[in-house]
């Protein structure tokens, strides 16, 4: 399995997932057991490469173009706003773009705020190549370093979770919104793993390769009980059916924040919520400063709810 044929799985995958997957699936049966030094470089190169972006690519408003070096990394990231107003940074998660979280940027420009979002290390015009959750966290703190101090961050999927493990590292935030955050890396590893249909044996050498590569365990990135020494309000939003990151991930995290919110939505999914107009009114209701008319689940219906 060489770049190219890893490169071609991931930029295929949201119009054959079914037959490529299994495809994956059966050369990892044999590399498991036949190629045991191989296959766990194999399954790190398909880890650390992202999905093609399917989604909108339009940028939500006319916004200054510029670009950010993180370590051997440049990002391409877009600001509008007055330069002096607060400012809020958008991230998004993994296989996505800066434009997926579009949809927060006219509403929070309305209410006075400069609006950062940029593509991450290895996404749309940040360029491509192999990356991961570490590569993120360092995006943040050159982002900070750069365009900040930020008064608040909204995070979607990986994103997210990479605001929480740059927290836990010193990033300073007025508040926080965390949407669709898984709360474990080694969880990860273990979906991919079954997705693979690799061997635990593999995984983990898999895993130790990517410790090696970027110096950090995986179990340090998991020490989500650090989270309760944060001392800022945060915001949680997930959806009940999401099949991505289950919805028990939002519980465990946000337990572990002192004061958090958690806002559950319904019917959403995993990226639906980031478009959804009552989610998009209550976040920026929150980096407003509005905790008190935060609601509990969303979209509210009636209940009871009308027989259609």
């Amino acid at each position: 399995m060489n770049t190219a044929f890893v490169a071609s799985i991931n930029s295929t995958i949201v119009r054959s997932r079914c037959s490529l997957w299994t495809l994956v699936r059966a050369y990892f049966a044999v590399a498991s057991r036949l190629l045991p030094d191989i296959a766990p470089r194999h399954a790190e190169r398909l880890f650390t490469m992202p999905p093609r972006y399917a989604g909108r690519r339009a940028q939500p408003v006319d916004a200054r173009r510029e670009t950010v070096v993180a370590g051997s990394r440049s990002l391409a990231i877009w600001q509008a706003g007055p330069l002096g107003a607060p400012s809020v940074l958008l991230v998004h998660g993994w296989g996505g773009r800066g434009v997926q979280l579009g949809s927060f940027v006219a509403p929070l420009l309305a209410r006075g705020y400069r609006v950062v979002w940029f593509d991450q290390p290895g996404h749309g015009e940040s360029g491509g190549g192999a990356v991961a959750l570490p590569d993120f966290v360092r995006a943040l703190e050159a982002l900070a370093a750069t365009h900040g101090p930020f008064d608040a961050a909204i995070g979607h999927s990986l994103g997210a979770a990479a605001i929480g493990v740059a927290l836990r590292r010193g990033l300073r935030l007025g508040r926080v919104v965390f949407v669709s955050a898984p709360s474990s890396i080694n969880e990860h590893a273990r979906n991919f793993a079954r997705l693979l249909g690799i061997t635990p044996l593999i995984r983990e050498a898999m895993r130790r390769r990517l410790e090696h590569r970027y110096g950090v365990r995986f179990e340090d990135i998991d020490r989500i009980d650090e989270l309760e020494q944060l001392h800022l309000p945060a915001l949680f939003v997930h959806d009940g059916g999401d099949t991505e990151v289950r919805f028990d991930h939002a519980l465990r995290l946000s337990a572990r924040v002192p004061g958090a919110r958690l806002i559950k939505t319904y019917g959403l999914g995993h990226y639906r919520l980031l478009r959804e107009p009552s989610v998009v009114g209550a976040v920026v209701g929150f980096v407003g400063g509005n905790l008190a008319g935060l609601p509990a689940e969303l979209p509210v219906l009636p209940r009871p709810a009308p027989i259609y």
